[in-house]
């Protein structure tokens, strides 16, 4: 009966990481019966994701704010943003691509 518990269980004795702690969770079927332990580990384990990008959009309106000076609208600043914080998928367009939807 104590192999039933989790610090007893072959499987989850000697666990370096808390993901590996998640991920045999999962294996031993043990996340169904604590699911409140495996909410908790798959919130830990998605925090530093979180807060690198909330920091890198705080760094992109700092960025932006201080180039143009404080001279715009709220508008035009988000849309700014969205151009800057998504700059992977911008560079898909061509000078050609735009020019064309905005002549139809």
């Amino acid at each position: 009966m104590t192999s039933n518990h989790v610090p007893n269980h072959p499987k989850l004795k000697n666990m370096s990481s808390i993901a590996d702690l998640c991920q045999g969770l999962i294996e031993t079927e043990k996340s169904t019966i604590y699911p409140l332990v495996d909410r908790l580990i798959r919130l830990i384990l998605t925090l530093p994701v979180s807060t690198t990008t909330t920091e890198r959009a705080l760094s992109a309106i700092k960025i932006v704010k201080t180039r143009l000076l404080n001279r715009m609208e709220d508008d035009f600043l988000v849309n700014y943003l969205i151009v800057y914080i998504e700059k992977e998928i911008v560079e898909r367009f061509t000078i050609d691509i735009i020019i064309d939807n905005f002549y139809l």
